[in-house]
């Protein structure tokens, strides 16, 4: 075979499944008539206003952003975050500053070490549609692109209502972690029109924005399964980085591949399946914004296992004594068994990244606790006898008709066998912090004290959330990094 015939056949066999892919299922823009995918989001974020944010919304907004910065303060001394910090060098020319500093540096890696401490505990606010995610880790970026543009605080507040709304209506679209990829796949073009609202960009740049994120930067959702890693805390932080830098290049005028959802080789045919969004049914155009369907976390676990907590709370208390258990029964929904239930890890978890995402862990510390903390997690908790004991007598099931009650509610439901034969159960539906029990401004504050009291006196932390709760009122975000400044 002479090299041309070889060149030849091997670009016939490389094109051939896409080819093929894309004759079955013709591009979604081509089919209706309507503007391919990049552009319909690049138009939505262009046009939308503050204006058109209500009431509600901007509260909420304030909320989340006080609830995932103190989540942040938390996590500044961990060993993965100081990494991360390590790893974005101050630079006198620097214009974004790493929370919980006063390092300057680039808006794109202060994104990634303040996204970082914002996960690390995995306390931050999660949203659950047909995949989940955590759309507060996109504010890192709203935050160091808006103080780099010397924005104010209802410019921050709007882009972080598009990059909510954005990443929400995307995992609402379709679940792409069953076919093997990240659900930060959906942060690239939400922080990247999030960060191209702020740098004032036209369509055209937005649309290639969206394209240059998403092309480069697809991530694996083998950071979920199996044995989990440091890498759990930082997979959407390193979205953020690689977002905010790809709208950069697109403002400096540089094009990315199109179309990046319906082409050949695409989002749709590798990564996702082919899926419809209509952007007139998004917050502020006909629909809800969908910040109001996330939920905040009770507990430093993952989303799913919250109300197993509570849940495990009540039965121990029911038991009395946790010798006399011989069984422990989880029933979940699927999705809570398929991330938080299945591997074997999760039945002797080495890690803090494994343990939090472990329902037989979870319930088993939370009942010999009366909690779980951030403190749950260290190396002696993990190689507790007592804990490891126990362990050993939990089951975990998918019950559909738990799974029935998904997304709106998570719930699950724990049931103790004693030797004597008797049984205590107890099942939770939901918790303050979810969509169905909002809470109130006095729960963020009280959560956020607890966040942030190791690191700050009383006065630094009134002082935090009075400028928080008046955003809108801000007039250059650059002033708030000194507020949040860990001595």
């Amino acid at each position: 075979m002479n090299r041309r015939h070889f060149l030849s056949t091997l670009t016939g066999a490389a094109l051939a499944l896409p080819l093929a892919h894309a004759r079955a299922q013709p591009a979604a823009g081509v089919a209706t008539g309507r503007p391919m995918l990049a552009q319909q989001l690049a138009d939505y974020a262009a046009g939308l206003q503050y204006r058109d944010l209500d009431a509600t919304t901007i509260e909420t907004i304030k909320a989340h952003l006080i609830d995932a910065l103190g989540c942040a303060i938390a996590a500044h001394d961990e060993r993965p975050v100081r990494i991360a910090r390590d790893a974005a060098p101050a630079s006198p020319s620097g214009v974004s500053t790493i929370v919980g500093t006063n390092q300057r540096t680039s808006p794109d890696l202060a994104a990634f070490a303040t996204g970082t401490a914002l996960r690390y505990y995995d306390f931050n606010d999660a949203y659950a549609g047909k995949e989940t995610g955590h759309p507060s880790d996109n504010m890192s970026a709203c935050l160091a692109v808006a103080e780099a543009q010397h924005a104010n605080g209802r410019d921050l507040i709007l882009s972080i209502a598009i990059a909510y709304e954005i990443a929400c209506r995307l995992m609402d679209a379709a679940a792409i972690s069953p076919r093997g990829w990240d659900h930060t796949c959906y942060s690239l073009p939400a922080v990247a029109l999030a960060a191209g609202k702020l740098m004032r960009m036209p369509v055209p740049q937005l649309v290639q924005a969206v394209n240059l994120s998403i092309n480069g930067h697809l991530a694996l959702n083998q950071t979920r399964v199996q044995q989990l890693s440091n890498w759990k805390a930082l997979a959407d932080a390193d979205a953020a980085r690689n977002a905010v830098f790809s709208t950069q290049l697109a403002r400096a005028g540089l094009t990315g591949p199109a179309p990046i959802f319906e082409g050949m080789a695409g989002f749709f045919p590798q990564v996702s399946g082919p899926f419809a969004v209509d952007t007139r049914e998004f917050g502020g155009r006909g629909g809800a914004f969908r910040i109001g369907n996330c939920f905040v976390k009770f507990y430093p676990a993952q989303g799913l296992t919250q109300t197993a907590i509570a849940a495990a709370l009540d039965v121990a208390a029911q038991v009395g004594d946790l010798r006399r258990i011989r069984r422990i029964e989880i029933h979940t929904t699927e999705i809570g068994y398929v991330t938080a239930g299945r591997d074997r890890e999760k039945w002797a978890p080495s890690t803090h990244e494994t343990a939090d995402h472990s329902l037989p862990y979870i319930v088993a510390r939370a009942m010999l606790d009366g909690d779980i903390t951030t403190e749950s997690y260290r190396h002696d908790a993990l190689r507790d006898p007592a804990l490891r004991a126990l362990i050993e007598r939990i089951e975990v099931r998918e019950d559909p008709v738990l799974t029935a009650r998904y997304p709106m509610e998570a719930p699950n439901r724990v049931t103790a066998v004693c030797d004597d034969g008797t049984t205590c159960s107890k099942q939770v539906d939901d918790l303050p912090g979810s969509p169905t029990r909002p809470m109130r401004r006095d729960d963020y504050d009280a959560k956020f004290t607890k966040n942030c009291r190791r690191h700050w006196n009383p006065a630094q932390i009134r002082a935090a959330l009075d400028y928080l709760w008046r955003l809108d009122e801000q007039p250059d975000i650059a002033t708030l990094p000194p507020l949040l400044f860990v001595r």
